[in-house]
């Protein structure tokens, strides 16, 4: 079994997709079930998580549909305000959704490198374990400071980092995020998702040799227990496709046990998300 932990869907929208810039210009446009359907099938894919690319309550309302539509979304990441004084009455609601599997907040979008150390927000975070809820970490390595003490104040919560904190690969610096990257991976409770990282990479000219160092470093500091593939579809396609993503999964894997390949391609996922 192949579990997608990263992949999104969207109705596109000039200013709610901001993000999406100029150089991404492929992926402007909706991608709906219907378009990763075929992807997952000729990949061998049997089931996926969809994450949310909208902070807003409405993404939920969104992927939930979808998910009734589609039984191979496994599970979904969506978004709630972990400021608000309602908090604990969202999680609650949320709670009755199965398919509701966990929560991020774009914190590499914001400009206070320790946002995710601010009191509401952190109040808001401490009501997750109780759901057994996730929480999805995207960050930039600058923000890895913030990280590592934040993964520490809730030593019980389930963490993981998407995208390996996107190093900057196409720079070619390593140092200060590895440094921090595997610092926090000593804290247990937090897992990684090796996903995102051709497009932190040079678009048209990323090879596997320039991405493996940063490979090699999460596979020492968080081991084959603590990560799992994600495609980052439809994101992957301004730097490939769905099946050069896979492959490169593939390559990273290709020295473990098969045990050791099961925990990666869906055993971690699913006791990871509860799938």
């Amino acid at each position: 079994m192949v579990i997608d932990t990263h992949q999104h869907f969207w109705k596109y929208e000039l200013d709610k997709h901001a993000w999406i810039d100029e150089n991404m210009k492929q992926i402007r446009r909706d991608f709906l079930p219907a378009d990763l359907e075929p992807e997952l099938k000729a990949n061998g894919i049997d089931g996926c998580i969809a994450v949310q690319a909208d902070q807003t309550e409405a993404e939920n309302n969104f992927l939930i549909k979808l998910s009734k539509e589609n039984k191979y979304i496994k599970g979904i990441t969506g978004w709630v305000d972990f400021k608000s004084d309602k908090i604990e009455e969202r999680l609650d609601y949320y709670s009755d959704f199965e398919i509701m599997k966990g929560f991020r907040h774009i914190v590499q979008g914001e400009s206070d490198p320790n946002f995710l150390l601010r009191k509401d927000f952190s109040k808001g975070i401490s009501n997750l374990e109780k759901h057994r809820f996730i929480y999805e970490i995207l960050v930039f390595p600058y923000q890895l400071g913030s990280v590592l003490e934040f993964v520490r104040k809730f030593p019980n919560q389930l963490f993981i980092i998407d995208h390996i904190a996107k190093p900057y690969i196409k720079d070619g610096f390593m140092e200060g995020w590895k440094l921090l990257i595997t610092e926090i991976a000593k804290s247990e409770n937090v897992y990684c998702k090796i996903s995102g990282m051709i497009t932190e990479a040079d678009y048209e000219s990323w090879t596997f040799t320039q991405l493996q160092p940063y490979i090699d470093i999460v596979l020492d500091s968080f081991g084959t227990k603590r990560l799992m593939f994600g495609s980052d579809w439809p994101v992957c396609l301004v730097a490939g496709d769905y099946f050069t993503v896979k492959e490169l999964a593939d390559k990273t894997v290709i020295k473990f046990s098969e045990k050791e390949k099961e925990n990666f391609w869906s055993t971690n996922a699913i006791q990871f998300y509860n799938l």
